[in-house]
């Protein structure tokens, strides 16, 4: 899945909003966003993160483990 069709990676802040008043992420007490992998990948096995103008693949292994590249 292409990061521009995935709604957490719009780098839109309601969006983000809207996953946590659905109950897809929490806030810890660092206020850092916790958003279950899951949710991420939805049933895929690799999705792409679009970061200050670079585009990274987060990705699951066959042994479950993720692995973040650029």
């Amino acid at each position: 899945m292409h990061a521009a069709t995935h709604p957490l990676m719009s780098g839109n802040a309601a969006s983000l909003q809207r996953f946590a008043a659905a109950g897809m992420a929490q806030l810890s007490a660092a206020d850092a966003l916790a958003v279950d992998s899951h949710e991420l990948l939805r049933g895929h096995k690799a999705v792409e993160i679009k970061h200050n103008g670079a585009i990274y693949r987060l990705q699951t292994t066959k042994l479950g483990k993720l692995i973040l590249t650029k």
